[in-house]
């Protein structure tokens, strides 16, 4: 395993600096990470259930609302969209693998205010986040618009003609192809950014920097687990989202021990001129 490194200066004067180093791993990792994150939840199954479920309450509330107030048409781009602000959901997950770690069992404070103490630069990482997300709903609208024009056809329509007319697998290829590119920026600068924020006192523009180095030195790794990341969210919202109490979880915690496997944040003193 090799690694790159690059030193951060936080202040002046004398104060330690922190030098980030990138490692490079192999295709057999993103198998690893999901085994790893597996046996966190068997660790702590109530707390890790309990942090699912919140999610999963939640999850169904927005859907609800939405079919309630009339915009049962944002519901597809909306579940989508779940994927540019995964990384934030998966906070609570951090806080918990972190506690298991450190030899004590997790309680629901790991799970629920872990992120307290790094408010400042998570509230960074989630305006990044809320960008992807909002470029996201602008261009379905904009696709929406472009295949089936300004009015809204009913539910019944605009579901079975998104798999039986021209217009509705034209929308749903290049919504898939678009969002897809979206998906994966919003993964490069995520992937191992909040959980270094999480570990270290840094800055999140140099977590979103690690991340970035960790895809470009692991592509064909982070890659494979992107897509590993992506199909277990699809199979927690096509079982009406109950499957991702035990899936965003464990997803969580295997993306702590795919930050730990790739980056390494070490204090270096500044030496005196």
């Amino acid at each position: 395993m090799t690694a790159t490194t690059k030193t951060h200066e936080h202040a002046e004067g004398d104060m330690p600096t922190v030098k980030i180093s990138i490692n490079q791993v192999g295709m057999d990792r993103p198998k690893a990470w999901l085994i790893a994150g597996i046996e966190d939840f068997r660790r702590a199954p109530v707390i890790s259930l309990a942090y699912g479920m919140f999610w999963v309450g939640l999850s169904i509330a927005v859907t609800a609302g939405a079919l309630t107030l009339g915009y049962w048409h944002w519901l597809l781009p909306l579940i989508a969209g779940f994927m540019f602000i995964g990384p934030l959901v998966a906070v609570g997950s951090y806080g918990v693998s972190q506690a298991i770690e450190r030899g004590r069992p997790p309680n629901l404070g790991d799970a629920f205010g872990s992120w307290k103490p790094h408010v400042g630069q998570l509230a960074m990482m989630g305006v990044m986040m809320m960008i992807f997300f909002l470029a996201w709903i602008r261009l379905a609208t904009l696709l929406f618009a472009l295949f089936f024009g300004m009015e809204a056809p009913s539910a019944d329509m605009l579901y079975a003609s998104l798999l039986t007319t021209p217009q509705g697998l034209g929308m749903l290829a290049v919504g898939t192809a678009a969002g897809a590119v979206l998906a994966f920026g919003a993964f490069a600068i995520s992937v191992v950014a909040i959980p270094t924020l999480m570990d270290e006192d840094l800055t999140f523009m140099e977590g979103i920097e690690a991340s970035i180095r960790s895809v470009a030195r692991n592509f064909r790794p982070m890659l494979l687990w992107a897509m590993i990341l992506t199909g277990c969210v699809i199979i927690g919202v096509l079982t009406f989202y109950i499957g991702l109490a035990l899936i965003l979880p464990m997803l969580g915690y295997a993306s702590w021990h795919a930050y730990e496997d790739l980056v390494r944040c070490e204090p270096v003193e500044k030496r005196e001129h």
